[in-house]
């Protein structure tokens, strides 16, 4: 996965959740499959596919729903232990990659 200047790089099953909490700024890069995402308070929802790059535009709850076998970096506020969390609902889990080092959440 090429995530160089990217904080986290996370490898998802279909289904997974990525949970980002006030993460407004956090820049998300897919490597690979489309991701469904919606914000709080936001009616409009984003879709992204493999080579796409957004990133989120306000505070509160952001969640990203992986529709395929997918890859995603992320830098910014988001990426940091205290704003992500992940719902494994997919079949092996999330494997989480603190750049420049490998480990599974």
């Amino acid at each position: 996965m090429l995530c160089t200047g990217y904080t986290k790089a996370m490898d998802l099953d279909r289904g997974d959740l990525v949970r980002l909490d006030d993460a407004r700024g956090t820049t998300l890069r897919v490597t690979r499959g489309t991701l469904w995402i919606t914000q709080e308070k936001e009616r409009n929802d984003v879709v992204l596919h493999a080579g796409d790059v957004w990133a989120v535009e306000r505070d509160g709850l952001t969640l990203v729903e992986a529709q395929s076998v997918a890859g995603l970096c992320l830098v910014g506020p988001g990426a940091a232990p205290s704003h992500l969390g992940l719902v494994r609902r997919g079949g092996r889990g999330v494997r989480v990659q603190a750049c420049g080092s490998a480990r599974a959440a």
